[in-house]
């Protein structure tokens, strides 16, 4: 696989490449390099991403391994960040070698993350995956800028408030917002292998733009993403949660189905604007939930009307009401519908959530209104047979 950036020939990639040539793999004897271990290595300025393929019954002891070529890598002079992942592959009928497909049969494409073939909600070694985590709620999107992360953010910070013991995952790896939204610039404490999450009103919070810098690009593909998604997951010293709400990438990609079929989801929330054009892509969304067994606890319309700051004059600039329709037509809860107020940008670019500056607003109360909702479907016990004597 080829690098790419400035670097690619006989520069920062050759170098790290030269480094991980000194890592020798304690099985076979072999060096990373000509084991062919190492696939999608890119080096651009000064961050290093690569992956190590691994046979998949030896991925569970493959730690060790992955930490000592990232540090490899992060030594080579002019490597300014480091980040290796694991990812495997499996023998395939009659004895050679094959790339694991995707979960929905991908031609070529190596599988997400590091721990394949385990069962739902278990990570590597066949431990629990999320082991204090009641609840894991996706918020979605068929597409990209439709409020999604605002929406996550404030529903998040509305459920800690509430009461619940509540964490908030940023699983857009190419976009991450939460760093900004929540007004949050430290990096995570690392101990041993585990990192700790972020602290900000009232939640825990990890998003991999906490570990680069704002405009550092992730120019990863998807076996790295996957495997990061899944390292942010398993490796995160969550704690007790009794609900973790997961800022979902927009679309129906990889990302979602990795998530769906590795982390047991309570359910998903789309979030869509009213025009045709997005929900359009907001059917697809609930439509790939309902194929991957994951239930669709409802759909919100947000940008529902625009609110003139001056005047407080309404206009229905994207239509109004496309997504309680919408919702309507599907057989899926209607949430709410949320205003397109210049406040809620403004606060989201400060790093405060509206649910959190300013709980009495309109907008405030209308995303603690979705948050009890959301939390009052996942609590509630799963319906048993009933029984009628007569």
């Amino acid at each position: 696989m080829a690098e790419t950036g400035p670097e690619a020939a006989g520069g920062l990639a050759e170098a790290v490449r030269t480094a991980l040539r000194q890592v020798h793999d304690p099985e076979s004897g072999r060096n990373l390099v000509e084991s062919g271990m190492v696939q999608g290595l890119t080096a651009r300025d000064g961050l290093v991403q690569f992956a190590l393929e691994v046979p998949r019954e030896r991925a569970p002891t493959m730690e060790p391994l992955r930490a000592a070529a990232e540090r490899a890598a992060a030594a080579v002079p002019g490597v300014l960040s480091a980040t290796a992942v694991l990812t495997a592959h499996r023998p395939a009928p009659g004895g050679g070698i094959r790339r694991e497909s995707g979960p929905a049969g991908g031609h070529g494409q190596a599988a997400p993350g590091h721990a394949h073939g385990a069962p739902k909600g278990v990570g590597p070694g066949g431990a629990p995956l999320l082991p204090g985590v009641k609840a894991v709620v996706a918020v979605a999107s068929g597409k990209g800028g439709v409020g999604k992360s605002t929406t996550a953010v404030n529903l998040a910070v509305a459920l800690a408030a509430q009461g619940l013991r509540t964490g908030l995952l940023d699983a857009d790896i190419y976009g991450p917002s939460l760093p900004r939204m929540l007004g949050l610039n430290a990096r995570p404490a690392v101990e041993g292998q585990r990192l700790h999450p972020l602290s900000r009103w009232g939640l825990k919070a990890m998003s991999i733009g906490f570990l680069v810098e704002e405009e550092t690009p992730m120019i990863w593909r998807g076996p790295m993403v996957m495997g990061a998604l899944e390292q942010m997951l398993g490796q995160v010293e969550w704690g007790e949660l009794d609900i973790l709400v997961v800022d979902m990438p927009p679309g129906t990609g990889d990302a979602q189905l990795t998530m769906s079929q590795r982390v047991p989801l309570a359910g998903a929330v789309i979030v869509s604007t009213p025009q045709d054009v997005a929900l359009i892509d907001a059917r697809r969304g609930v439509r790939m939930f309902e194929k991957v067994r994951v239930p669709v606890l409802g759909l919100i319309e947000n940008m529902s009307y625009f609110c003139c700051p001056a005047c407080g004059h309404r206009a229905e600039i994207f239509g109004h009401g496309g997504a309680r329709a919408e919702a309507a037509r599907m057989g899926v809860e209607f949430l709410g519908e949320l205003p397109l107020r210049l406040a809620i940008r403004e606060l989201a670019d400060a790093g405060t959530p509206i649910v959190a500056a300013r709980p009495e607003s309109e907008e405030a109360r209308a995303y603690a209104g979705m948050a009890a909702r959301l939390w009052e479907k996942v609590s509630e016990p799963a319906a048993g047979p009933r029984i009628v004597v007569e």
